[in-house]
């Protein structure tokens, strides 16, 4: 799941003053009735099924949060600030170090949230391999002050390290789950979310219960069944049969098979891009990157794969960041475009979100007529991510969003465009690139810091690595009874303690 997937989800879905920002069907979100006394069980109808056995580091650690497993030590807000979460509050000590104040929490099972179990959860996750996207680049030492004050220090000023701690893959979890000799970290009952989850079959589906102790209060629903269901026609079927109350992704195609008032449209970070192996293979010639992207045309995806459910591609960044398009300039350092001559090249995309493969059809059309030879490759997501990130393909269609790893602009170029970056499906590896980032990490205040973003981005940009192709809107499937969804454009949140039917 790229969430890291197109990956980000901490207490916004979590506590009932944050649940507000998303929620649909506003004050019903947080009413109660007499037959939610004892709650009803949500059914919830996922994208991805669990790739790295719900590791919280990794693309699953979404899965966690959009289903209210984990949340961190903050959060985001409606506008991409870091809010409270398991940290009530927080201050900047001095270049290299903050201070976060605990509220009083428990874990689900049953242990108190405590400076020295945060600190060792976030040890852990620092330790990690690889290294949870939020930290690419980033060095962090966490020690407990007292029962409730916790010490965060990072190698080099990170102006944006409450934004960093709010990602899904430093979710906090308990001693017990990381008992286990073989390594493998377990979320299961080992969260601080409103549902505790209680049994997984496999990649299939997973149970969860109400965690009656949760802090921001008890949920108004028992619990949650939730499917992994990757191929999008059955999600929008089980939504329109009954079989579920929420279906996420509904594709766009079947869209218009849903009643009106079960669709959820949602502007969201989300950007699908190509994006090309610039390490080995024919994409390592620039000129032949810049031939790709020269015969990529993003309106026609927009318009005909996307049924104008999507907006044309205009950077890594797109209209649900609001400030990047005021602050956008041209690439930097484009290679003329050169003749393909026939070049093979391998591109691979994922059946999770249905619209891709279309559109890599729709790609492999465009790079045929510009001289490539194309094979095309479509597999279940979990089936894919290990061989492209290990470069076995020529180029990758996947949808991203852009801000799920911590809320800030700079740590997506960071973890997907760097040398050093952990999720560098492009394999790039540019000294300018790595420079203007750099630039960027180390710039604290807000617009300064989005326009050094906006820099590296025309950077990234003019490397070719990277085609954006369309900015997406998110289509969720809602039943009729159901209220108090968290309809979220940073994809990091779904249900909460005010979700219920």
């Amino acid at each position: 799941m790229p969430h890291r997937r197109p990956r980000l989800l901490a207490a916004l879905l979590l506590a009932p003053l944050l649940s507000a920002c998303f929620a649909s069907g506003g004050g019903e979100a947080q009413g109660g009735s007499a037959d939610t006394a004892a709650g009803s069980r949500l059914r919830v109808a996922l994208a991805f099924p669990p790739a790295e056995n719900l590791s919280p580091y990794g693309a699953d650690a979404t899965i966690l949060s959009r289903l209210g497993v984990t949340e961190g030590l903050t959060a985001l807000d409606a506008n991409g600030a870091a809010a409270p979460a398991l940290a009530q509050s927080w201050r900047r000590q001095d270049e290299h170090t903050w201070l976060f104040t605990l509220r009083e929490a428990t874990f689900q099972d049953g242990t108190d949230v405590t400076a020295a179990a945060v600190a060792a959860s976030l040890t852990h996750a620092t330790r990690a391999k690889p290294a949870p996207a939020a930290l690419s680049g980033v060095t962090v030492g966490v020690k407990a002050e007292g029962a409730r004050t916790l010490r965060v220090s990072t190698g080099s000023s990170d102006p944006v390290l409450p934004l960093r701690l709010s990602s899904p893959s430093l979710a906090v979890l308990s001693a017990k789950a990381y008992a286990a000799k073989n390594g493998r970290v377990n979320p299961v009952g080992t969260g601080t979310g409103p549902f505790t989850l209680a049994e997984v079959e496999g990649s299939t589906s997973a149970r969860l219960d109400r965690f009656d102790d949760y802090w921001g209060g008890r949920a108004q629903s028992a619990g949650i069944d939730a499917r992994f269901i990757a191929d999008g026609t059955a999600r929008a079927n089980a939504l329109r049969t009954g079989q579920v109350d929420i279906a996420e992704a509904v594709p766009v195609a079947q869209a218009a098979t849903l009643e009106a008032a079960t669709r959820r449209e949602t502007a969201t970070t989300r950007t699908t891009s190509l994006l090309l192996n610039s390490a080995a293979g024919p994409f390592k010639d620039p000129k032949l990157r810049a031939a790709a992207r020269a015969a990529v045309d993003p309106a026609a995806l927009a318009h005909g794969v996307y049924e104008n459910h999507a907006d044309a591609g205009a950077g890594i960044y797109g209209p649900a960041v609001t400030w990047a398009a005021g602050k956008r300039t041209p690439p930097v350092g484009r290679a003329a475009a050169g003749a393909p001559h026939g070049a093979s090249v391998t591109l691979a995309t994922y059946d999770n979100r249905p619209e891709l493969p279309e559109a890599a059809q729709v790609l492999k059309q465009q790079l045929e007529k510009a001289g490539f030879k194309v094979e095309l490759v479509v597999r279940e997501y979990s089936r894919l991510e290990t061989d492209a990130l290990a470069g076995r393909f020529d180029g990758v269609v996947l949808a991203r969003n852009t801000l799920v790893d911590t809320g800030d602009p700079v740590a997506v170029l960071a973890s997907d465009y760097t040398c050093k970056g952990g999720y560098n499906l492009a394999r790039l590896c540019d000294r300018a690139v790595d420079e203007a980032v750099a630039d960027a990490e180390g710039v604290g205040e807000n617009g300064r810091r989005q326009d050094a973003a906006m820099a590296a981005e025309a950077r990234i940009l003019g490397t070719d690595a990277v085609v954006p192709l369309v900015h997406q809107r998110v289509i969720t499937g809602v039943g009729t009874s159901v209220k108090g969804v968290l309809l979220d454009p940073y994809e990091r949140v779904l249900v909460g303690t005010g979700t219920r039917r």
